[in-house]
């Protein structure tokens, strides 16, 4: 997949790709690209982190993210404990620190975690020693999502430098999007977001990216594209269009698709909401590397595991 990058891991967390340079992120890939072998295997297991804990500490839902992560940790062969946050102490008034501290007095050494609340996994990193990696938190970042989104392209098409690549829907509330632009421009790719206005954040386009409202101008010179989730649930202003405004103007349909080049990479985050982001046929067609993304997840989640457990302090 990409030539071998000779270098020492020294980050005990995985918080964002904004902390990240253009080698650790190819890095990961790299080290991501080898454990993909292993997925392939009769039995798809290696000793890497035997002996090692992990716990899955969500705040939010997960289904794609907490399963990969739980089985990138047992493929390597280390213990895996679920938290799940509404059985906990957490109900009882427990702060975030204290969780984790009180965890990592059971002796274990990654906590995945996952939280509504931007920035709350830099908190817990600064608070134990244990690895932290960011299972996404609020609308900050969610990083190996976007680092499985980046191997599949890589998979797919061969590169990322010169590579453009859009993000179509609900940017102002996307985690999703945000590690995707951090990690794209400095892997080189050009990066175009388009939404209605109300869902773009202000001052975006400091990030690298080029910003439009109108659809066919985002996809029509297109390598791939990006296709968030409306996040319905966080309308809490009434900036959303209605469903089926927004899949006229921006839903990617079958006919959409007419206008773009013919192989044309369509990724999802997941979970599709059909029919409003794009279509069945969309979704399902030859185009889609959705499920390739859902498969790729688990590769890149055990190169992230591997990593931070095996850093390299100074």
């Amino acid at each position: 997949m990409t030539n071998e990058k000779k270098m020492v891991w020294t980050k005990k967390d995985l918080l964002g790709l904004e902390y990240l340079s253009r080698e650790e992120i190819e890095h990961i890939l790299y080290t991501a690209a080898s454990f993909k072998e292993v997925t392939t295997r009769q039995i798809k297991k290696v000793p890497a982190l035997r002996g090692k804990t992990v716990v899955n500490l969500f705040y939010e839902p997960s289904t794609r993210t907490r399963i990969s992560f739980e089985l990138a940790a047992k493929r390597l062969s280390a213990d895996v404990i679920n938290v799940g946050v509404e059985s906990s102490s957490v109900r009882k008034g427990e702060t975030l620190i204290d969780t984790g501290k009180n965890i990592e007095a059971l002796k274990i050494d990654i906590i995945v975690v996952r939280h509504d609340c931007s920035g709350a996994p830099n908190i817990l990193a600064r608070s134990v020693k244990a690895s932290v990696v960011n299972a996404g938190d609020g609308w900050h970042e969610h990083p190996t999502q976007a680092l499985l989104d980046m191997f599949t392209l890589k998979s797919k098409l061969g590169r990322i430098e010169g590579l453009n690549v859009s993000i179509i829907g609900d940017i102002a509330h996307s985690r999703v999007a945000r590690s995707n632009i951090w990690g794209l421009t400095k892997l080189g790719a050009k990066v175009t977001v388009c939404a209605p206005k109300t869902l773009i954040p202000e001052g975006i386009e400091k990030m690298g990216v080029k910003v439009t409202n109108d659809l066919d101008e985002a996809i029509r010179e297109a390598d791939a594209i990006n296709v968030l989730r409306m996040q319905l649930e966080r309308d809490v202003s009434g900036v959303f269009p209605t469903k089926i405004d927004f899949f006229k103007q921006y839903g990617i349909s079958e006919e959409r698709l007419k206008i773009c080049k013919k192989n044309i990479v369509v990724m999802h985050p997941g979970p599709i909401n059909r029919g409003v982001e794009m279509s069945s046929a969309v979704a399902d067609g030859q185009n889609s590397v959705i499920l390739e993304q859902v498969t790729n997840g688990i590769a890149v989640r055990m190169a992230v595991l591997y990593l931070v457990a095996h850093a390299k302090k100074g």
